[in-house]
């Protein structure tokens, strides 16, 4: 199994090219099931849980072509099964997002139910309750949620009691082919979100709302869509990682191909440590600080500080004067990384769901083992600023979501090897 072995690397530079969102790619990839003809993905990452979804797509009979490293060509005509394996679920719970598009099209789908999940429970009853209203008969059977709208979809008022991504994306893809007016209140704001809006308003769909409070979406009564090439948009998670390895090592670095706007957030907080930041049209420059502040954070939906940066800025949190406080409002399981970063020295203590980080530390390399795609590349950060050698196992889960990582560490000057060895 491969592991990463990192030396400690504390004098960064140079750029870094972000690669296309994950988590904008994979409900892109779902909605072209509601497509007529091929629809073309540019600036789509080379991931894992991209490449598993195509492959789920394609087991239900669709045709995939790779045009280039980051285009793919994707037609959906041709599929004919409409249940989603568990054994495919399994290896990605965002499958779920399958739901909505398979219903609106066909008027039946099966899809497993997604098991557990590391960082902690991620229901689905939204879903199954928002495609209820829209006239679905949905049963629970062996694992599997069974659902039937002979008649299609219709539009409804959905009302989100606690906002959630995946379930406002299968409602915005559902409520594209349903008949009438769907309107989701209280839906998630992510930019994501409001690509998967914007790419289907493209497409023919009359859509206003996205990035507010309510959403308004006429449906086309079952008629398949006309989609252009989409684009996909720069992952701002990747984006925060790497600022937080310039902040975590002092270092002046530059990332581009980003939309700034969509990491306020985390360069506020940045600032907020210490660190002056530039900000250009699509490029973002993180400069050296004369010292760093201890902080305070609360995860919360866009627009608030992002779940998926926590773990990253918790490494950062070991190098700034004084106690940071983090606290993870989203997901109950979301700090499986501490004992991780205890390992490598982190003065770390956790009182539910807050942790109380104790800087500046001194971390020294070890072996460590990544529990979640984010807290993967949280242990690559204590990595850089670990006096020796350390070692991150079970590193499949980075493959997840960030493309050629070690190579853009690299280019920046990062002390990194992917080997091959035993697991931990």
């Amino acid at each position: 199994m491969d592991y990463l072995k990192i030396e400690k690397s504390d004098n960064l530079h140079g750029n870094i090219d972000i690669s296309g969102a994950k988590n904008s790619a994979l409900p892109l990839i779902a909605a072209t099931i509601l497509s007529k003809s091929d629809v073309i993905l540019e600036n789509i990452p080379n991931v894992v849980d991209v490449k598993v979804l195509i492959k789920l797509l394609m087991m239900l009979g669709a045709d995939s072509k790779i045009i280039s490293e980051n285009i793919v060509s994707i037609n959906t005509r041709n599929i004919s099964n409409t249940q989603v394996v568990y054994d495919m679920v399994r290896k990605m719970r965002a499958s779920i997002l399958l739901l909505g598009p398979l219903l609106a099209r066909f008027g039946k789908c099966q899809v497993s139910l997604p098991g557990g999940c590391a960082i902690g429970a991620r229901p689905v009853d939204l879903h199954i309750k928002a495609m209820s209203n829209m006239g679905a008969d949905i049963s629970i059977i062996n694992g599997y949620i069974n659902a039937i709208a002979p008649k299609g979809l219709r539009g409804s008022d959905i009302i989100f009691d606690k906002i959630t991504v995946t379930g406002t994306e299968n409602v915005i893809m559902a409520a594209a082919l349903a008949k009438g007016t769907t309107t989701i209140i209280n839906p998630a704001k992510e930019p994501e979100i409001v690509q998967l809006c914007d790419v289907l308003k493209q497409a023919g769909v009359e859509i206003s709302g996205q990035g507010t409070n309510e959403i308004v979406i006429v449906g086309s009564d079952g008629e398949l869509l006309n989609f252009s090439n989409i684009s996909i948009i720069p992952d701002r998670i990747e984006a925060g990682t790497y600022l937080c390895a310039g902040a975590i090592t002092n270092s002046s670095i530059t990332i581009n191909n980003v939309i700034p706007k969509h990491l306020e957030a985390i360069t506020n907080k940045l600032k907020e440590i210490g660190f002056d930041i530039e900000i250009d049209s699509n490029s973002i420059t993180i400069l050296k600080a004369r010292e760093l502040n201890a902080f305070e954070i609360t995860t919360s939906e866009y627009p608030g500080f992002p779940t998926d940066m926590q773990a990253q800025f918790m490494a950062l949190a070991t190098q700034c004067n004084g106690v940071s406080t983090i606290k993870e409002r989203l997901f109950e399981n979301r700090f499986m990384h501490v004992n991780e970063l205890q390992r490598l020295g982190a003065n770390i203590s956790l009182l539910g769901n807050v942790a109380n980080i104790n800087g500046r530390t001194d971390l020294i390399g070890a072996d460590v083992m990544a529990t979640d795609l984010r807290a993967s590349s949280a242990l690559i950060l204590a990595a850089l600023i670990a006096n020796g050698q350390t070692k991150i196992h079970r590193i499949y889960h980075l493959d997840r979501g960030y493309e050629k990582i070690e190579q853009k560490l690299s280019s920046i000057g990062v002390k990194i090897q992917r080997l091959k060895g035993d697991s931990v």
